[in-house]
């Protein structure tokens, strides 16, 4: 009796302990891409609730991006039911809300390498699968991408799919709209799924809403319009006018009642808003979209952090989290120590108390960039412009020119987008713009997109352009003041993490912060002058542990080096190099920035000028390649600011 209970319990599915289906059941069948296609059609809606956990879980582990994730799974599953990989494509915009997409592909079992060190990437990444078509990791690029895409297709008469994935912040980018007005005039299919996770629009999602984009994309809609227009047409003297005037009419009821009319002038078919998180409707929507002859908007809505009473609650915050326990949503190991971010938060609402003319401006990263603080306090002297940054640098150009101190503060690896608007719309005029440039340097797990590792070398070279960079928070604090006192275009980088402790104070010399004047360096320690070879060791920001590391390494070789807080990139100060060159046999300068067109390389370039045949140069930077996604510390070893070899180098040359 037993034994046939026991064989009439296996035949049925496994509970888990919450009473529903094992949670492992559906998920683990997605093997290989297309997999979800083999799923039975009821059994769907469970395997969404099984990635969500799936994520919920792995992202506790490894931190990540969460609440993006868990509001595009059943957009993501619909995609992938209505497409097929590699062949189709599909693009992600930024490329956070990806994890789903990795997981319908065949990634699954290597979600535990994360953004760790040569496991998977946080975003799509070519050279890690053939179905991520394209590299993402900064906004507004997706529709390009497609666009390209598809107009390849067409020229090649080729036969795939092609969909961009864009959010409604995404799509503040100037740049997207480029796209779109671009994408107006192409003569064939292509999907744009506007992924709107703004809450303000829900009451407009409902079965009129999806009726309307079914009626409209259909070509009998199409068919009918053009054949009474026709008829019209051929009424003796007054047809045309009749014709015309409904059309007219037609088109303004239209404006009124169907939501869209901007893609539509566009001449971009729109079907939305319909629910982001109903898998049947997202499905037949998709399938509709695709079989227009036209380029088609689908408007989905959807809840950030959907399924995660924590991430709903609170999505900034696990917009990107590191590490954290899914049963409470505290994060597991949190910062107890000051950041550079957080220094800059401080000192900024200190200085704006007393001066009435500052003014701050973001680009959709108020609480990323450290002025959410700066909001509260002063909420009319804050501007928020969206993901637009070219516009960012124009606007505070226009508001320096008004009167205003202005501070554009922005991530490092966003800043090279407005590049332009640096150089003609504020450095050329001399505009007293200050640029707060956060995540300067190896800003680690976020990967080759994100890295703020070209700063140096493409603001060194503006002439006009001061460009500083902090070793501590007492020097972050200084180097603002100075900045906001400058009538001039200032920079002042700083990377993402905690402030260094000074340089140990038993082995340097005494340190001022009050003495940093524009374009002058500092000596911290001055070396043996009696020892026979002499190395000088230019550090240049938050690298003072570098310096350090190299400087004890030297001593153990019996070899007292001098150490320099160079503090300015831009200008440099010679006078302070004319005076290392004369002394040392060998400068190493340190700085987290790429070799090309850095730090290092002015000084060597100078030394080369002075003709100083005596004097060797020694370049730490970073190696001229895309850096992966990792610890930073292990990246700077790996991409070439490791000591034990560069002080080898040192050995070798002297």
């Amino acid at each position: 009796m037993n034994f046939y209970l026991n064989w009439l319990r296996n035949l049925l599915p496994e509970k888990s302990k919450n009473g529903g289906l094992d949670l492992k059941r559906f998920l683990e069948q997605i093997n290989e891409p297309n997999d979800i296609k083999k799923i039975n059609k009821e059994n769907l809606p469970e395997l969404a609730e099984q990635i969500r956990k799936f994520l919920i879980k792995n992202v506790g582990k490894t931190g990540g991006h969460l609440a993006s994730n868990l509001g595009a799974v059943e957009v993501t599953m619909a995609l992938h039911l209505c497409m097929n990989f590699p062949q189709d494509k599909l693009i992600f915009d930024v490329g956070h809300q990806s994890y789903t997409h990795k997981i319908l592909t065949g990634r699954r079992k290597e979600f535990d390498t994360l953004r760790n060190y040569q496991g998977i990437s946080g975003f799509p990444k070519e050279e890690e699968s053939s179905c991520d078509a394209f590299n993402t990791g900064h906004s507004s690029t997706s529709v390009s991408v497609a666009l390209g895409y598809a107009k390849a297709r067409q020229i090649q008469h080729q036969n795939y799919k092609v969909a961009a994935v864009i959010g409604d912040g995404a799509l503040t980018g100037g740049m997207s709209f480029e796209a779109l007005n671009n994408a107006g005039r192409h003569k064939g299919n292509m999907v744009i799924v506007l992924n709107d996770n703004n809450m303000s629009i829900s009451e407009n999602v409902g079965g009129m809403a999806s009726y309307l984009g079914k009626v409209r994309t259909g070509e009998t809609y199409a068919e009918f319009k053009d054949n009474v227009e026709n008829a019209l047409r051929k009424l003796p003297k007054l047809g045309d006018k009749i014709a015309d005037k409904l059309k007219q009419t037609k088109d303004s009821i239209k404006g009124l009642v169907v939501p869209g009319m901007l893609f539509e002038e566009m001449g971009i078919t729109y079907i939305g808003p319909i629910d982001g998180h109903d898998l049947e409707l997202l499905v037949k929507a998709f399938h509709t979209a695709f079989a227009a002859k036209t380029p088609v908007l689908v408007h989905v809505v959807t809840k950030k952090g959907k399924g995660y009473r924590h991430a709903e609650e609170n999505s900034p915050k696990f917009h990107g989290i590191e590490p954290f326990d899914p049963k409470t949503g505290e994060i597991l190991n949190p910062i107890n120590y000051l950041t550079y971010t957080e220094c800059f938060s401080n000192k900024i609402v200190e200085l704006a108390k007393k001066d009435s003319k500052i003014v701050t401006v973001t680009a959709a990263m108020p609480s990323g960039t450290g002025l959410s603080a700066f909001a509260k306090e002063f909420p009319d002297r804050i501007c928020d412009v969206g993901i637009a940054e070219e516009h960012a640098v124009t606007f505070a150009a226009g508001m320096a020119a008004a009167g205003l101190k202005p501070v554009v503060a922005v991530y490092s690896t966003f800043l090279q987008r407005a590049y332009d608007q640096i150089i003609h719309d504020v450095c050329l005029t001399g505009k007293h713009v200050v640029f707060a440039v956060d995540r300067a340097g190896i800003v680690g797990k976020d990967g080759s997109t994100h890295q703020g590792v070209y700063d140096l070398s493409y603001l060194t070279h503006i002439p006009g352009l001061t460009v500083m960079a902090p070793g501590s928070d007492r020097e972050l604090n200084h180097m603002l003041e100075m900045a906001l006192s400058l009538n001039e275009p200032v920079a002042i980088r700083y990377p993402r993490g905690r402030v260094l402790e000074e340089l140990v104070n038993e082995v340097y010399d005494d340190y001022s912060y009050e003495d940093i004047k524009k374009g002058k360096g500092y000596i911290i320690h001055k070396g043996n002058e009696r020892q026979d070879k002499k190395v000088a060791i230019c550090y240049i920001g938050s690298l003072s542990n570098k310096a350090y590391e190299l400087y004890k390494l030297l001593m153990s070789e019996g070899i007292d080096g001098t150490v320099v807080n160079l503090r300015f990139a831009a200008p440099l100060d010679t006078h302070l190099l004319d005076q290392l060159i004369e002394d040392n046999d060998v400068i190493v300068t340190l700085e987290d920035n790429i070799e090309s067109g850095g730090v290092g390389e002015a000084i060597a370039a100078y030394i080369g000028k002075k003709n100083c045949k005596n004097t060797s140069c020694i370049i730490g930077a970073i190696s001229n390649e895309y850096i992966e996604h990792g610890d930073r510390e292990l990246l700077l070893d790996l991409y070439g600011l490791d000591m034990k070899r560069i002080c080898k180098k040192v050995l070798e040359c002297i």
